[in-house]
């Protein structure tokens, strides 16, 4: 756990999905979030169940300790290749673990997208977001792009038809020099294409006030860029991270409360 923190009501941004109540993020992952790919998790108090698509198809991870943590815990594993396993979150999300020793730098190798039409999606990325095409195989239907060598890569890979974000609405973020936001505001609207928030300054309680701008890929996938100086003091990892999340867990309590109510918690 690098950082917790607590909102009382939905982002302006819509960091949290389309909820306006209480929320909570987390911010977890292998290293400080300058140098390593992070997860963000979000909690919508009384929200207790989405419903997954098939914009979000995983994230594969090297790391033998994960695999041998899972076999140890009796955590369902399914070889799908050799030596990679697929492993099944809480919330029905898919990691795919490499049973390899897990790397120096940060061990996220990739995350997955769905996508509809891989070379429009491809000409999106690469062309306009300025991503490197690392791999494109036509026959499997997939792409590897990244911006750097030793980050996180994204994969594309087509589902067949539609892509269906369900109710659960993720978003991949990247940070970028502050004086880089406006310039790809201008693009985008010379192109075009999609902004869900046109920039905008966010604030979290007690900590630094951020830049950001939030952009749509032709199937809705969401794209954040956030202003690089600000989001990197909002972005020191807290030692208290790990105690906030367990004091927010434990007064939280909402099962019980439920229960109570005689009341299931709202599916989104």
């Amino acid at each position: 756990v690098l950082r917790h923190e607590e909102f009382e009501e939905g982002c302006k941004a819509s960091c949290n999905g389309p909820y306006d109540g209480k929320w909570s993020k987390t911010m977890v992952g292998y290293g400080p979030e300058d140098n390593h790919f992070v997860a963000e998790l979000t909690y919508n108090y009384g929200i207790g169940e989405y419903r997954l698509g098939n914009d979000f198809l995983g994230i594969t991870l090297v790391s033998s300790q994960a695999v041998s943590n899972a076999k140890k815990m009796g955590w369902p594993l399914k070889e799908v290749t050799t030596g990679i396993f697929e492993a099944e979150a809480p919330g029905g999300y898919k990691f795919y673990l490499e049973d390899k020793e897990q790397l120096k730098q940060d061990p996220v190798l990739k995350v997955t997208l769905g996508v509809s039409d891989l070379q429009k999606s491809v000409n999106y990325w690469s062309n306009l977001l300025g991503m490197k095409i690392y791999e494109k195989d036509e026959e499997k239907q997939r792409a590897l792009l990244g911006y750097a060598d030793n980050q996180c890569k994204l994969e594309l890979k087509a589902v067949g038809g539609a892509v269906d974000h369900g109710t659960a609405f993720g978003r991949i973020a990247f940070s970028c020099a502050k004086e880089e936001l406006p310039n790809i505001e201008a693009l985008m609207k010379k192109e075009n294409q999609k902004i869900l928030t046109p920039l905008v300054s966010l604030d979290t309680p007690g900590k630094a006030t951020v830049q950001v701008i939030i952009l749509a890929d032709p199937d809705g996938h969401e794209i954040c860029f956030v202003g690089d100086e600000a989001f990197r003091d909002l972005s020191k990892v807290d030692p208290n991270g790990g105690k906030l999340l367990d004091d927010a867990m434990v007064a939280d309590n909402s099962d019980k409360w439920f229960a109570a109510q005689k009341m299931k918690k709202a599916s989104a």
